[in-house]
């Protein structure tokens, strides 16, 4: 049974929580409070803080786990990126106070001071980039710190860059884009077979969740006679699917996935060619 870290609270939580629930391995714990749950029977979850995640699973703690892509490059253990969940999106960011004239990197100079709760991370950016820099470790709040005197520039999460705005800070560069991941350390997998197949199939159930996200399961009647416009409309995942109907006549029922965002003119183009008993549904999984 592979063990799975998971973060243990916060939005990261309730996301990964709800994509295990609709990959039927539901999160069944003793009470809010337990440290370990079972995931529909099927794996073991074990709840820590999310920048510990990495940590549990280089050491064999933990088979596999869920954290912020962010929180496993200031690790530097070496891990592999099994699968993109999507959610959790930010972006690691340079940022320097709007008077400060900074707004690129080669405006830094001298050996400004930059905040930051990624210090690895800060420091191989600016060697990379051929600044020098003094960083200065914080445990959160990494914003507030040019007000305070504590540092000139920041390195810090955004999601909109609005938190930065409002604090009187510029973006001067993009480190990466962290969203959540599903990790793991090929060195401890690679002893058990039925662990990594074990992890396979984890993956598999997991994206074909994320896969459906967004998608719409839609079914028509339209005239045969229309068919290649019909194709147009509904290009599918390999073009519609036709199926003959009994007593049809000229019409024909058409299947297809479609994006959940362009529904309504789907089926307002279905409608101008004649299209009819239009139904849509939800997808739960969808496997290539």
């Amino acid at each position: 049974m592979l063990r799975i870290a998971l973060p243990n609270k916060g939005r990261l939580a309730e996301e990964t929580r709800e994509l295990f629930n609709d990959a039927g391995l539901e999160v069944r714990g003793r009470g809010e409070r337990a440290l370990t749950a079972s995931l529909g029977g099927e794996f073991e979850a074990i709840f820590v803080r999310a920048q510990d995640i990495s940590e549990f699973v280089a050491d064999g703690a933990a088979d596999a786990g869920i954290t912020g892509w962010d929180l496993v490059a200031e690790s530097e253990r070496t891990l592999d990126d099994r699968l993109d969940l999507g959610f959790g999106r930010c972006r690691l960011v340079v940022a320097a106070r709007e008077e400060s004239g900074v707004t690129t990197l080669d405006d830094i100079v001298g050996a400004p001071r930059v905040a930051t709760v990624f210090p690895r991370v800060a420091r191989a950016f600016f060697e990379r980039a051929g600044r020098q820099v003094e960083i200065v470790p914080v445990s959160g709040a990494a914003e507030i710190a040019p007000h305070l005197g504590i540092a000139d520039i920041v390195v810090d999460l955004t999601s909109t860059g609005s938190t930065l705005k409002v604090n009187g800070l510029r973006e001067v560069a993009t480190i990466f884009e962290s969203t959540a991941r599903l990790i793991a350390a090929s060195a401890h997998l690679e002893r058990s077979p039925e662990k990594c197949r074990a992890m396979n199939d984890l993956v598999m159930a997991l994206e074909s969740v994320l896969r459906a996200r967004g998608k719409r399961y839609l079914m028509a009647n339209v005239p045969r006679a229309v068919l290649q416009d019909v194709k147009e409309i509904l290009p599918g995942l390999n073009g519609p699917t036709v199926i003959d109907i009994m007593n049809g006549g000229t019409f024909v029922a058409v299947h297809s996935v479609v994006p959940a965002a362009s529904i309504y003119r789907t089926i307002a183009a279905l409608k101008a060619l004649g299209g009819e008993g239009i139904l849509v549904t939800r997808i739960e999984r969808l496997m290539p």
